[in-house]
């Protein structure tokens, strides 16, 4: 078992920027990043614009 698997994700982010070379370790942090709820993906500025007004629209109501 690596290190990593019994690390918060705090501690892993930081595990991630000090050893940039494992590869495991950072497919277990956006495994865990990619299990959140509301994650929300956009590919352009548009989609982030939209989603981010979506989003205020929906805390006014």
């Amino acid at each position: 078992m690596s290190e990593y698997l019994n690390l918060n994700e705090a501690e892993l982010r930081k595990y991630i920027k000090s050893h940039p070379e494992d590869e495991e370790a950072f497919q277990h942090y956006l495994s865990i990043i990619r299990a959140k709820p509301n994650r929300v993906i956009v590919s352009t500025p548009e989609q982030l614009e939209e989603e981010l007004q979506k989003r205020i629209s929906q805390k006014k109501a």
